[in-house]
């Protein structure tokens, strides 16, 4: 019970920093993204490959992830920086699409279907039956560490332009704001985090395949990012931790109280996940942890 509740909780860290890199791209800046796998899987991909097959450190290969995720955000901020709202979203969507099928047919570079196995994980041998404890300590405190540096970005100049940004991007480029570098930074803020997750999962369950890059992972973290808020760091912990309660609940109702099939049990899970998202944003639009609005500051 206690390593499935670890694991749980570890997968739910990694749904926390993806839902953070919706916060800076899509909460922040306002710029939809909902490729956010693609950079997922960069990250797992990159740090796989490198600890797997160039034998690098595991701390280098979350840096790694990091950086590529990065990267490939900026290459792709910039590549559709004319774009706005649906187009944007279709792009990213896109993104997502062609790094799986990358992913899929580039059997020399992350063995297609098969896979990349044995990921190694940070001390596992030595830990043994503790590594999952012990990886669920190490991936809270990355994304408490996450969410702590964006509320304080939030509080910062930057952070207002990048609000300002979002509110009307054309009153900021009429204010003198580089638009485009700020959303660029954001993008590349976000995509990082979204990497950083791929690699704490690939090392985490030491497997990583195409099949993980699916459009239902895509769900799952807008669906943290809008029940806890999508503006607010701590809204993506609240969120993460609503999301892994919803699936790991409706699997036990589904299979241990009712006793379902496995086809039927899925099918009414994600209709138990729905009803559930529809709900929350009756009750709470804008999240269980809204945006705070500052009062202006008084003239002396």
């Amino acid at each position: 019970m206690i390593s499935y509740l670890a694991f749980s909780l570890t997968l739910a860290a990694v749904y926390c920093l993806m839902a953070l890199g919706l916060t800076v791209i899509w909460g922040y800046t306002g710029m939809v993204n909902l490729g956010i796998v693609g950079f997922f899987a960069v990250g797992a991909y990159a740090s796989a490959i490198l600890t797997t097959q160039l034998g690098l450190p595991i701390f280098l290969g979350w840096i790694a992830a990091s950086l590529a995720a990065a990267l490939a955000g900026v290459v792709l901020t910039y590549a559709t920086r004319g774009l706005r709202g649906d187009y944007l979203a279709i792009v990213t969507l896109g993104f997502a699409e062609t790094v799986r099928l990358v992913a899929l047919n580039e059997q020399w570079l992350t063995r297609g279907a098969e896979g990349i196995s044995g990921i190694p994980g940070p001390f596992k041998a030595q830990l043994g039956s503790s590594f999952n404890i012990a990886y669920l300590i190490v991936a809270w405190v990355i994304a408490g560490y996450a969410a702590w540096s964006l509320a304080r970005l939030d509080n910062s100049p930057f952070g207002r332009v990048l609000r300002a940004i979002r509110d009307d991007d054309l009153v900021a480029r009429v204010a003198g704001k580089p638009v485009v570098r700020f959303k660029l930074i954001a993008f590349a803020i976000g995509s990082g985090l979204a990497g950083l997750a791929g690699a704490l999962y690939a090392h985490f369950t030491s497997y990583f395949a195409p099949d993980i890059i699916a459009p239902l992972l895509t769900i799952y973290v807008f669906l943290a990012a809008t029940a806890g808020g999508n503006t607010r760091p701590m809204g993506a912990i609240v969120g993460a931790l609503v999301v892994m309660l919803l699936l790991e609940g409706s699997r036990m109702f589904t299979t241990a109280a009712l006793g379902l099939p496995a086809v039927q049990a899925a099918a009414l899970r994600d209709f138990i996940i729905a009803v559930a998202l529809i709900v929350i944003l009756q009750v709470r639009p804008k999240g269980l942890l809204p945006e705070r609005i500052r009062p202006a500051p008084r003239a002396r």
